[in-house]
Order: structure tokens, then C-alpha cells, then sequence
């Protein structure tokens, strides 16, 4: 259909030269392309001639009307007849659900991705309810309403080369183009895809992740061998824990027990170092942080029973540690928490990022070609949080960590070789420590020691800093993004 603003305009009735009265002056060739009565009712019209400094001026005034003026009202739409979909899609979803559950990614990520790919194919009446244990999905469909429950695949969150390739494969489903019975074997194959590294090599891996924690945590030149020997020990339980159902259950007890008993009764006293902060790397594994941190997300997003239960879950896994600090003490007897070990100077914490993000490389599987991507988004929240620990408070510096964080890992993504957002986010989640900080107040709780009240408190504080810090960082990138899109599409001309 031809544009009308494009239709040559008939050229103005002449007046003749012998009739104009002398004062009149003769139209102008700008003047004499455009009509009388059409000069003011045209925008278009009315900048033909003008120079491209009013053009882009004009489009960025455009731009901001957009942007600020308010919605229209809503409509009343009329019913629209129920859609006819795919076979596939709700199994798909169903098979989605549990994967997206064991991602550890919040219910309003997981509940948002459902509904796209449901749009996508043509089901724009969906219900989805998703709980951190559960996915109910209810389509209505021109054959009838559909109706589909799921639980999360496995007992534990998935390694993250599997968690990104299920972000991929998401992906390419909200796309709408994608094979949905491909898709679901392809899911399969996703979900049996073994880890990048053998046994051995993921023991070394907790072993580095316990070295760049300690060095954070507690960085002193004695306890270095401790911190690798223990994380290697632990590594050891893990891996037999994977092979004997009956220790998996037990083992966050079985290796507090071990480990604290190790340093009360050999380590503290030989070293001459507070037995109770050696604790926490060790552990840093069995350590909740990602869950909390994401249960803050959701009590923050007015998600109260996915938040609730998630957060009780967090707290009853810090418990069943202090229970295995409780019973190692006991059988131990008393200690001392003094200590003559000086402390590493502020560099050590920074190193200890880089091991951390060494450990995370052979532990936790990421996917191949993110080593230097998620060693970069590391190091951009514990920046943040060091730039927050100035400004604010230690317990208010999540939020800047946090703040930054989503950002990054989204730029990241977007690149090339960049892996998803999640795969960079949730090792920055254990990072930015609060479960390393609840297992140290909630042990000196059980063990008597005055200050664990204190850490205890700056926990919570840590825990919705970050949380608030990551939803905040959150609504400010799609904000950018969508002004960006604003602004480019007032500006760039029209063909």
C-alpha cells in the first residue's frame, strides 16, 4: 500500500505575474511544494525542508514523548476462540519445568520462561504456578484445557554447563521456531551430558575452591596447606557420597563433624589459629549461599511461599552443618579462639578470587570457553562489593555487588562465546558469601561464642542488600534497554 505522505502533491495554482499586487512576494521553492492548508497538519510535511539538525532534534523530542507519556487505556478486548497447539508443548513444558527447577533459578525466571515459549507457539492462555519443588501448567486449548505437574529432576542443582545448555535451548524455543519433539530429546541428551572433567580433577577443584575462599575469608600463611588439604579431603567425601546413597544424605554432618574436629583437636593447636574460622571453606560447597540469596529474590518479589520454603530450606542446611560443629565440639572439649597467625594484607582476598573462579572451572563444570568470562564476572562483583564496602557498610555492600552483577552478566552473554547469565550469576551468588557468613555466626551460636549473634545479623542484612541490589540491577537493564530501543527507532530516519 503506498504511504500517502509519499504521494507527489499537485503543484499551487499560479498567480499570474500582471494580477499580484506588488508587495507580495513570490513563493519561495521550499514554500511552493507544500499547500497552504497543508503546512501545519503534517510533521512530516512540515521538516521536509529542514536541516538535519531539526530532523534529529524533532526525533529526540519524539523519542522522550515515548518514553514519558502515559500508557493509553486499556481495552476491553472481545474473546478470541481457544488456539490450537502443538502435541508436544505441554510435555515439553512439563520436561522444561523440572530442568528449569534444578537450575536454581527463582520461580518469577522460571515462571517468565514458560510463559514465552507457550506464547511463542501459539498458547496464549497458560497458567503456570511454580514453587522451588513443583511446576503446575494449565493450557486451554481448542481440544480441550491441558494440564501437566512436574517436581525438579534431580535432588541437587544441575552442573553448569547443563544449567547454560538449558538456557540455550530456552533460548531457541521463544523463538518459535524450534522442532518441539527435537527439543525434547534434545533436553534428554542435556540432561545425561556427563561433566567436562573426571573424579580427580573435581577434587582438585573443591580443594582450589577452598584455597580462594579461605584466602578471602580468613587469609593467613598457616592455614594455606590446611585450606587445600581439608577442601581435598572433602572433595574425597563428595565424590563417595555420589556412589553410597545412604552417606549422601548424612554428608553435610559427616564432613562438619570431620572437619571440625580435624582442626579443634590438630590444626588450631599446632597453628596457633582460631579453629572457628577455618570452618567455612572447607564447607564452602554444602554452604547455601545461591539458595539464600535467591530466596531473599523472591520474598523481595512478593513471592512469599516460593521464598519462604526456600529460605527455611537454606537455614535447615546451615543447621545440619552446626549440627556437625556441635557434635565434633562435644566430643573435641573446649578450645580457644585466640590467635597469633597474622593476617595476609588486602591482596590476598583479590588472589583469592582467581582461585576461586580456578576451582569453580573444574568443579562446578561450567560450560567450555567461559573460564575468562566468569573469571571476569567475579571479579566485577567483588569489585562492586570492595566499592560498597567503602561507601556503605559490610553489610549493606551486596547491594552494589549485586547491582553490578546483572549488568555484566547480561553484556556478557550477549557476546559471541559468552555463556548465559545464570552460569556467571550463581557462582558470583557463593562470592558474594552469605552462606559463608550464616555458618560462621550460626557455629559460634552453637559453640558459644559471643560474636555469632552479630554474624547472624549481618547475614540477614547481606542477604536482601544483595537480593534487593540484583532485582534493582535487574529492572535498571531492561529500563536501558528499552530506552536504547526507544531512542534508536525515533532517530533513525524513515525510507
Amino acid at each position: 500500500m503506498t504511504d500517502p505522505s509519499t504521494v507527489p502533491l499537485p503543484p499551487p495554482a499560479q498567480t499570474p505575474a500582471a494580477s499580484r499586487p506588488e508587495s507580495q512576494p513570490a513563493p519561495s521553492a521550499a514554500s511552493a511544494t507544500v499547500p497552504p492548508h497543508l503546512a501545519h497538519s503534517s510533521p512530516r510535511l512540515r521538516t521536509a525542508s529542514a536541516p538535519h539538525g531539526v530532523h534529529l532534534g524533532g526525533r529526540l523530542r519524539r523519542a522522550m514523548r515515548i518514553l514519558t507519556e502515559p500508557p493509553p487505556p486499556g481495552v476491553i478486548a472481545e474473546p478470541r476462540e481457544l488456539p490450537t497447539v502443538p502435541p508436544d508443548l505441554v510435555p515439553l513444558l512439563r520436561e522444561l519445568g523440572a530442568a528449569l527447577l534444578s537450575s536454581g533459578q527463582s520461580v518469577m525466571d522460571t515462571e517468565q520462561q514458560i510463559g514465552d515459549i507457550a506464547q511463542a507457539y501459539g498458547a496464549d492462555r497458560v497458567r503456570t504456578l511454580v514453587l522451588p519443588t513443583g511446576v503446575f501448567i494449565h493450557v486451554e486449548t481448542a481440544d480441550g484445557p491441558e494440564s501437566d505437574f512436574t517436581g525438579p529432576n534431580t535432588e541437587t542443582t544441575l552442573p553448569l554447563h547443563q544449567i547454560g545448555a538449558v538456557d540455550r535451548l530456552v533460548r531457541d524455543l521463544t523463538t518459535g521456531t524450534a522442532d518441539l519433539g527435537a527439543s525434547r530429546g534434545r533436553l534428554r541428551q542435556i540432561l545425561a551430558m556427563p561433566p567436562h572433567y573426571g573424579p580427580l580433577a573435581a577434587v582438585l577443584g573443591h580443594a582450589l575452591l577452598t584455597l580462594g575462599f579461605g584466602l578471602i575469608l580468613y587469609p593467613t600463611v598457616h592455614a594455606l596447606p590446611v585450606y587445600l588439604a581439608m577442601g581435598a579431603a572433602v572433595g574425597v567425601l563428595r565424590l563417595v557420597a555420589d556412589r553410597w546413597p545412604t552417606l549422601s544424605t548424612a554428608l553435610p554432618v559427616v564432613a562438619a563433624f570431620l572437619v571440625t574436629h580435624a582442626t579443634i583437636t590438630v590444626v588450631a593447636p599446632a597453628l596457633d589459629i582460631d579453629p572457628i574460622r577455618l570452618l567455612a571453606p572447607p564447607l564452602v560447597s554444602f554452604l547455601p549461599g545461591a539458595v539464600l540469596t535467591v530466596a531473599a529474590m523472591e520474598l523481595t518479589s512478593n513471592q512469599v511461599i516460593a521464598g519462604a520454603s526456600r529460605l527455611v530450606y537454606g537455614i535447615a542446611q546451615l543447621l545440619l552443618l552446626a549440627f556437625g560443629v556441635v557434635a565434633a565440639v562435644t566430643v573435641a572439649g573446649p578450645f580457644s579462639t585466640d590467635t597469633s597467625s597474622p593476617l595476609l594484607g588486602p591482596w590476598a582476598a583479590w588472589v583469592g578470587v582467581l582461585f576461586v573462579a580456578i576451582g569453580h572451572r573444574y568443579f562446578s563444570s561450567p560450560p567450555r570457553r567461559s573460564f575468562w568470562w566468569l573469571l571476569l564476572a567475579l571479579y566485577a562483583a567483588f569489585a562492586a562489593q570492595s566499592v560498597g564496602l567503602v561507601l556503605l557498610s559490610p553489610q549493606l555492600s551486596g547491594f552494589v555487588g549485586g547491582l553490578v552483577l546483572v549488568p555484566v552478566s547480561r553484556v556478557i552473554a550477549r557476546a559471541p562465546t559468552g555463556p548465559p547469565a545464570i552460569v556467571t550469576m550463581l557462582p558470583a551468588f557463593w562470592l558474594l558469601l552469605p552462606g559463608a557468613l550464616g555458618f560462621r555466626g550460626v557455629s559460634e551460636l552453637a559453640t558459644g561464642v559471643p560474636a555469632g549473634v552479630t554474624d547472624v545479623i549481618d547475614t540477614s542484612l547481606a542477604l536482601f542488600s544483595i537480593a534487593l541490589g540484583v532485582i534493582v540491577g535487574t529492572a535498571l537493564t531492561g529500563d536501558v534497554r528499552r530506552f536504547t530501543r526507544a531512542v534508536v527507532r525515533a532517530v533513525t530516519p524513515t525510507p
